[in-house]
């Protein structure tokens, strides 16, 4: 089993707002937004012949939940690629879908505020189960115009590469 090393002289959480992501080797592009990372595994409920009072419970599926990825519009097309492998409009019968590369597996890095990366997980298998090229807009809003995908994904792990670093001081 490998021991994450501990920065003994940090006692602040980590902030939410430094990460990125990569697939296919690259960052992700303006990236604003992430939804939570997240597993629920089914209760089973069971009783015992004999006990017929009080119930047991089991661990059942794990389900893990889609993960959501918001930017600001570019002229990056990332986003539109990856979604129109599950469904491209137009290619031509029987070519609306690639099966052949639809799935990807991405890494979610985390890092403190001195830039340096400090957890990161590996999601597996996944794919775009809904794609928004454009939001609502309003002539009387004052608003950046934000991208999104939703994906689905078979599970993650962490990285246990990735370890906390000794964070820089400036005396």
């Amino acid at each position: 089993m490998t021991e994450f090393t501990v920065n003994p002289t940090r006692s602040d959480p980590y902030k939410n707002f430094k990460f990125r992501i990569k697939w296919d080797g690259k960052y992700v592009a303006g990236l604003s937004k992430m939804s939570a990372l997240k597993r629920t595994t089914e209760v089973i409920k069971h009783r015992e012949g004999g006990d017929p009072n009080t119930s047991r419970k089991s661990p059942g599926r794990t389900e893990y939940e889609a993960i959501t990825l918001e930017r600001g519009i570019t002229h990056d097309l990332e986003f539109e690629k990856w979604a129109n492998k599950v469904w491209n409009y137009g290619a031509g019968l029987g070519l609306e879908v690639s099966l052949k590369d639809f799935r990807k597996d991405i890494v979610i890095e985390v890092y403190n505020e001195a830039g340096q990366p400090v957890i990161a997980y590996n999601v597996f298998r996944c794919w775009v189960s809904e794609y928004q090229a454009l939001p609502d807009f309003d002539a009387n809003a004052n608003a950046v115009a934000i991208q999104t995908i939703k994906i689905e994904n078979e599970g993650w792990e962490r990285d246990k590469s990735v370890t906390e670093q000794s964070e820089p001081s400036y005396d």
